[in-house]
């Protein structure tokens, strides 16, 4: 079959379909892969790089949608391209069904399969899939980068001969895909980074990044993400009201905001309001990432970059990953190599459409003249959401438990107490005095040594490397004073112990300088 990706013709979008180093894999798959004359140089991939990786170059868009069975592309189809649609074609791009009910019908009158590729289950299994998530990060990367931009400060503070500069304060809203993507790059520019969600799971990402999550005062039982596909559900109108008490809180003290929540289906959400431009100061920048959905802040305008009367300037630009098109179309274009080698199981250059598989299943929106939008609800899904919880254990039945482990433990050691004595009374019966001395010491220093280490918890393991090398040093001094013997099996037996004890004391220094090099800020 042949693959063809066309030059995309929304104003402004710089992104391809296809790369030349995606374009050798799909070959790969058995599939012919065409492209139409320039569809790469906003890009920067020209019409010989994919000839080098063996691309046929067709010269216009009429030729390659007249040739190709599938068609990749990234914005969704406008007029123009709908025109040159045939029954039985495949196409695979960003379309927004639930949006765009009116093209989605026509879609299905044609007889084409479409494929959505911001349908992709949010599953393990379609991460390697997930268009929407690779263009997110890249989204909330080039934010922060957007912000800086307008940002009149530094980000990290600094102490000169001139004076002290503060570090800029960042606050994300949304700490989905983007959000962390933008947490990410603030923390590593130095800036103090705060961030919100309503899924409370996320605060551990969240802190692990270098960044403070904003705890909200509100007793509210919030949905787990993994039952909404890990996405943000809607919030009570109680919640919403502590949330923006909350935010009007923070507003003064924050120099930019990047907001990213969106729930799919709806409208963006408003939570970064006029009220709360107005406390910003002079200076103060506001990314709204949800501009194409209506933004999350009231005064956003889609597509401008705009000033208020107190001097805050507000990005509401929907265009972000096509600001770094080479690397937004080496994320998609990989997403789309991997949509085909799940359509192509036998890398034969035949695509097998099976509707049983989950993956395909939920992100086709039109099939063999059906409409196959709203997909039905994933196994996965299910399970997360319907999860039972563990019923939480009193205090008596805590401490019922912990005296019934503390006397097993106690039965267990009473047992090999005993069968380590018989094994001494038995090895004594026949072994020489001198003998005996030497090894009762060493049985009785294994297993007091046993005994000590097996109790440390399992996260001061690594601070435990500072008492094995003291130990180790120890073991070093007895093997020297064994070495003086004349006993060739005394000294070999030195000499192997001096090794692996000095292989134990720089291990373990190696170990405690990489675990320390983890907290440092680089």
């Amino acid at each position: 079959m042949i693959f063809g990706v066309p030059r995309e013709v929304s104003p402004g979008e710089a992104r391809v379909a296809l790369t030349p180093k995606s374009a050798g894999d799909i070959r790969k798959l058995g599939y012919e892969v065409i492209v139409e004359s320039g569809a790469g140089l906003p890009a920067r991939f020209a019409d010989d790089d994919y000839r080098a990786a063996g691309v046929r170059v067709v010269p216009d868009a009429a030729s390659l949608w007249r040739e190709a069975e599938i068609v990749a592309k990234v914005r969704p189809l406008t007029e123009l391209e709908e025109a040159h649609l045939r029954e039985g074609q495949t196409v695979a791009s960003f379309f927004y069904p639930a949006q765009n009910g009116e093209q989605l019908e026509r879609m299905r009158a044609k007889g084409v399969t479409t494929v959505a590729m911001d349908m992709v289950p949010r599953i393990s299994r379609a991460q390697k899939m997930d268009a929407l998530s690779s263009m997110a990060n890249i989204a909330g990367y080039r934010a922060v980068i957007e912000a800086g931009n307008c940002f009149g400060r530094f980000f990290t503070g600094q102490v000169t001969a001139a004076g002290k500069v503060p570090p800029a304060k960042v606050l994300i809203v949304g700490a989905g895909v983007a959000g962390l993507a933008a947490i990410g790059a603030a923390t590593s520019l130095g800036a103090v980074t705060l961030a919100f969600d309503v899924r409370p799971e996320v605060a551990e990402q969240i802190e692990s990044m270098g960044a403070e999550f904003v705890y909200l005062d509100f007793e509210e039982e919030q949905t787990d993400g993994a039952a909404t596909g890990g996405y943000a559900a809607p919030s009570s109108p109680e919640f919403r009201e502590a949330q923006l008490k909350k935010f009007r809180e923070l507003a003064p003290g924050i120099d930019i905001v990047i907001t990213t929540a969106l729930i799919p289906g709806r409208p963006a959400p408003e939570l970064w309001t006029a009220d709360m431009v107005a406390a910003m100061k002079p200076g103060s920048v506001v990314v709204d990432l949800a501009a194409e959905r209506g933004g999350n802040c009231s005064l956003t305008v889609p597509n401008e970059r705009i000033e208020t009367e107190n001097g805050v300037t507000i990005l509401g630009y929907t265009d972000l990953p096509s600001r770094m098109a080479a690397q937004s179309s080496e994320l998609y274009a990989t997403n789309i190599r991997h949509l085909l080698a799940d359509l192509t199981p036998g890398k034969d250059g035949q695509a097998v459409h099976d509707m049983e598989d989950d993956v395909i299943r939920g992100a086709t929106v039109t099939h063999r003249g059906a409409t196959t939008f709203p997909p039905p609800p994933l196994k996965v899904q299910a399970i997360a959401a319907s999860r039972p919880r563990a019923p939480e254990k009193s205090p008596e039945e805590i401490a019922a438990a912990a005296a019934a482990a503390q006397r097993a433990a106690g039965r267990r050691q009473w047992v090999l107490l005993g069968l380590g004595a018989a094994a001494m009374a038995v090895i004594g019966l026949y072994a020489p005095t001198a003998f005996m001395q030497h090894f009762i010491v060493f049985v009785l220093a294994v297993f007091i040594g046993f005994q000590v280490i097996w109790g440390v918890a399992h996260a001061l393991h690594t601070p435990l490397m500072a008492v094995t090398n003291a130990i180790s040093g120890i073991i070093i001094l007895g093997a020297l004073l064994q070495i003086r013997f004349e006993l060739p099996l005394a000294q070999l037996l030195a000499l192997v112990a001096v090794l692996i004890a000095i292989i134990n004391i720089v291990g373990g220094f190696m170990v405690t300088r990489r675990m320390l090099a983890m907290f440092r800020r680089s």
